[in-house]
């Protein structure tokens, strides 16, 4: 089984008769063992119903989801699996050793086990220098960072992440990265919503998108924002015949100072004949470089926001 996340046409309904909101809406994908799969969608998409269904948190309408190879809900399986929400409320009273170490009790650890656990979060984390201090008089972002720590206390094979920078500032952000990475590294598989595209873009493999609870889009993260048809050159030695060649080739072409231009092309196929005309010219290439469309860019693109259509 290389299959992490198995999801078959889930639906979750809420509410009855005419008034009822359908929040997921037929979603079937599948995440392989050792990914790191970025979940995208605007607000309201139903990205995190979905992420409390698949944590057994809610209970889905209709449609089927399995986890590790066995059903949402199986007891053993639910040990293997961490969460961390987008909004949690912690007993801020206790100090951040002993709710750590009591998270890592829930779990079956004994005593010196959970202690130990407890502390190796807490540096993995970023705070190993508050593991006395109450969670009471952390900030946002270390609250964030403690949220993290209880999601990994059981060193899961599967990791939920939902909206996990989103009190983060950028070292915070920088850690979390590092730290989903050594997980993966680890085996560990990632499930992560989040709307810093910015972020999923440093660390996921594969994308989806979900719209209005439905998936719109599937695919790896590079073809998604694959090299549109925009070429930036700039070439030395640019003949006035290879330039006519070049207008000829393209849609539209702006030439600039020092055989500088950018050429607008109608296929991604003629990107590599651009080069060539070039080459073959005479001139010598010091840039050639396409440009390639960011997430938020693809993602606005995908949902029907992209101003420039």
């Amino acid at each position: 089984m290389h299959v992490a996340i198995e999801i078959e046409v889930l639906t979750k309904t809420f509410g009855h008769g005419p008034d009822a909101i359908t929040s997921v809406d037929g979603l079937s994908l599948h995440v392989d063992k050792g990914e790191i799969f970025g979940f995208l969608g605007p607000n309201g998409a139903g990205k995190t119903t979905t992420m409390k269904m698949l944590a057994g948190i809610i209970f889905p309408t209709s449609g089927t989801a399995r986890l590790l190879g066995k059903p949402v809900g199986d007891v053993a399986t639910r040990a293997r699996i961490g969460f961390m929400p987008e909004t949690v409320r912690l007993n801020t009273f206790m100090r951040a050793d002993d709710f750590l170490a009591f998270n890592a009790r829930l779990y079956g650890m004994d005593p010196g086990r959970s202690r130990q656990r407890a502390i190796e979060v807490l540096a993995q984390t970023g705070l190993a220098g508050r593991a006395r201090s109450r969670v009471r008089d952390f900030s946002q972002g270390m609250m964030q960072r403690i949220v993290l720590a209880q999601a990994i206390i059981n060193k899961p094979d599967l990791l939920f992440l939902d909206e996990p920078a989103s009190a983060l500032d950028p070292v915070g952000r920088r850690d979390l990265r590092e730290i989903i990475m050594r997980l993966r590294n680890g085996g560990t598989t990632i499930f992560l919503n989040s709307h810093m595209l910015s972020e999923v873009e440093l660390v996921c493999s594969r994308v989806g998108i979900l719209n209005h609870g439905k998936l719109i889009r599937i695919d790896k993260l590079t073809s998604i924002t694959r090299p549109v048809q925009v070429v930036d050159v700039r070439a030395e030695g640019l003949s006035e015949e290879t330039a006519a060649a070049v207008r000829q080739l393209a849609d539209k072409v702006e030439f600039g100072p020092d055989g500088r231009f950018t050429a607008t092309l109608d296929s991604e196929e003629k990107i590599g004949r651009l080069a060539e005309i070039i080459t073959l010219g005479g001139a010598t290439l010091k840039e050639f470089s396409p440009r390639h469309l960011s997430l938020e860019a693809a993602f606005l693109k995908e949902i029907g926001e992209d101003k420039d259509g």
